[in-house]
């Protein structure tokens, strides 16, 4: 069946308008044809989306790890699962076979049933960029057991609030990471979060850095002698296709962090769907995804859906400037690697620094290059297509969100014709709608709105965990029967898609609804400046007016600031006219992240309106004494 892999654009649009016409139809045959099932399902699909309720493939049985390993064995088991590369490039890769991994997983699966976790139990892992933390997913996964993965750069209290949530009774962790030049004790964090978390019974320490730490008595073991003892057989738990697979929290703009709960059977199939085409992966391709297994993008895509491909997936421990800023090229260059799928954060840190450091690597095995994160600017996709893929690799620029569980708008590589800035079509099976401000629905082309999904695609979360009240007020409360995905788009004459923002990044300026998105590309234009991030903040007569924090080039320091603001707005009325100039320009050395290179706008929304006396918490941020440095010097 032709279905699986889409190689041209009028199969793109022919196996799009089946996926429409009769979705049930459509994911039953991908299903059936591709997919290792215990037990069929009794129906492809029951939805409400004013409960919101959503099950897929109800009632049938599986287990994901069968579909990411077992099944791979007799015909892959020799061949490269995971690929590990670590922070030092002197240490030598691991290349860790179908084979391997099975019997890494057993193991590690059988150690957590001796350490009393069970079906549903919740696990959290803590873990650094190590073979590990693949393996405990999907240890979790074999036996039934929910794992909540947080992210190793997370702070102490982070890290209790993510424990506490979801109730987990396992802490996974090691005694320590490497990050470039840096060690960072994890396992001293995990001490100070687990003051707070009673529900804790057993942490399990794998072995990194060989730092000391302070092993708690009666509670923390050793990983490693654990797996030597124990058996390299585990059956595989049947699990319900609705069965929760993880919990995966996401920062709410208000309030505590929210558990996404994504279950089984439908995230496995569109994973998988998903990664097959978007990246066009072959069987003897090289796939990497730079991201954190932290992050939605490292489940998806590092783990599950590679995985239930057969392929062989990277894991990169380090940072794209250690131990110099080629190191992305350099491990591309090691590995030959076919698939790089980064963030725009990423691409324009590395954009700023001496051409040297690409032009010094081979990339032409190079044949898909990917964006993820936040729309990528022209700018940087210019130098990407340029640089790095020598104008013979398409960029998909992939949107979707830890809520949708897979990729939804994104190219598909040799079928989809790009646009800078455009995350084009929408994938197989997705129904974008565009909503206006009085909840209906914008047709046609060359329209704006708020973007919204009005049927169920398989991997979209079911709940938000213990708290399913939040779930419906955050995204179906704001238009009927549909999911809000908290963005605004726009629609082209030909369809594509452009996302231009969050809706709260949308800023009213005279009446005038200014997306934030495409101003800062406007100004990243400029051979001055680096990164830009916009707000609005209170203006007597406009209503609100519009704030930038500008990070300039190198040689940009140089230059008379006035000037450079003048210019700034001279090219913003240029390429968007005069009701979007900023009527205040701040220069900076950085800007508040997350640690998924997220600017947190809410922040400098505060310090613009000098409205600084909750800044809410910053802990967590990859660098929170920049706010200070901002504060001091605002405007």
């Amino acid at each position: 069946m032709s279905n699986y892999h889409i190689k041209h654009l009028e199969e793109y649009f022919q196996v799009y308008r089946k996926s429409v016409r009769n979705p049930e139809a459509f994911w039953e045959e991908i299903a059936e044809e591709h997919f290792l099932w215990r037990k069929k399902w009794d129906n492809v699909l029951s939805w409400d989306f004013s409960k919101p309720e959503v099950k897929w493939f109800e009632n049938a049985k599986l287990n994901i790890t069968e579909n990411c390993i077992d099944r791979h064995l007799t015909t892959r088991g020799e061949k490269t699962a995971i690929l590990f590369e670590p922070n030092n490039p002197n240490e030598e890769a691991q290349h860790i076979s179908y084979y391997e991994l099975h019997k890494r997983v057993c193991k590690m699966a059988n150690v957590l049933k001796e350490n009393g976790v069970k079906k549903g139990d919740r696990v959290c892992i803590y873990l650094p960029m190590i073979p590990e933390l693949a393996v405990s997913l999907l240890a979790c996964a074999r036996i039934g057991a929910i794992h909540s993965v947080v992210f190793a750069g997370f702070s102490s209290n982070a890290l209790a609030t993510r424990i506490n949530d979801s109730d987990c009774k396992l802490v996974i962790t090691s005694d320590g990471s490497f990050r470039g030049k840096k060690s960072i004790d994890l396992k001293g964090i995990v001490d100070v979060a687990l003051n707070d978390c009673p529900g804790v019974k057993t942490v399990l320490v794998a072995k990194r850095t060989n730092a000391e730490i302070t092993m708690v008595e009666g509670r923390d073991k050793w990983l490693q002698p654990l797996l030597d003892e124990a058996y390299g057989d585990c059956v595989a738990e049947i699990m319900d296709a609705e069965d929760p697979l993880f919990i995966l929290y996401t920062s709410g703009s208000t309030g505590t962090p929210k558990g996404m709960v994504h279950t089984t059977g439908g995230y496995m199939v569109y994973t998988a769907y998903t990664f097959k085409n978007i990246f066009q992966y072959k069987e003897n391709d090289i796939y990497w995804c730079t991201a954190d297994i932290g992050w939605i993008t490292g489940h998806s895509y590092i783990v599950y859906g590679p995985l239930a491909n057969g392929a062989t997936t990277v894991m990169f421990e380090g940072v794209p400037s250690y131990p110099d800023f080629g190191r992305f090229w350099e491990v591309v260059e090691k590995h030959k690697v076919t698939q790089f799928y980064t963030a725009p954060t990423a691409i324009r840190a590395l954009a700023k620094e001496n051409m040297d450091f690409v032009e010094n690597h081979d990339l032409s095995s190079l044949k898909v290059l990917g964006s993820v994160g936040e729309p990528i600017n022209e700018e940087a996709w210019h130098w990407y297509n340029n640089n790095v893929g020598k104008n013979n690799s398409p960029i998909v620029d992939t949107w979707w969100q830890t809520e949708t569980g897979g990729i939804m708008i994104s190219p598909i590589p040799y079928v989809t014709p790009t646009t800078p800035t455009y995350a084009t079509l929408p994938f197989i099976g997705i129904q974008p709608a565009l909503m206006d401000e009085n909840g209906q629905e914008v047709k046609g082309n060359q329209v704006e709105g708020r973007l919204c999904i009005k049927y169920p695609w398989p991997s979209i979360a079911r709940t938000i965990w213990g708290n399913h009240e939040r779930y419906r007020d955050t995204y179906f409360s704001a238009y009927k029967d549909k999911y809000f995905t908290g963005d605004g788009a726009l629609r082209d004459g030909v369809g594509y898609y452009r996302i231009t923002g969050r809706v709260d990044d949308v800023i009213i300026v005279s009446g005038h609804n200014l997306g934030t998105a495409p101003i800062e590309d406007t100004i990243n234009e400029h051979p001055a400046v680096a990164e830009s991030a916009i707000v609005g903040f209170p203006h007597d007569v406009k209503g609100n007016a519009l704030y930038g924090y500008v990070i300039l080039k190198e040689f940009g320091e140089t230059r008379d600031r006035d000037n450079l603001r003048n210019e700034i707005n001279q090219q913003i009325t240029e390429h968007i006219g005069p009701i979007a100039k900023l009527d205040k320009i701040q220069f900076v050395t950085g800007l508040p992240k997350t640690r998924s290179g997220k600017i947190m706008r809410r922040i400098l929304r505060k310090i613009a309106s000098n409205d600084t006396g909750n800044l809410g918490d910053i802990s967590t941020l990859l660098n929170p004494e920049i706010v200070k440095e901002i504060m001091d010097n605002s405007l």
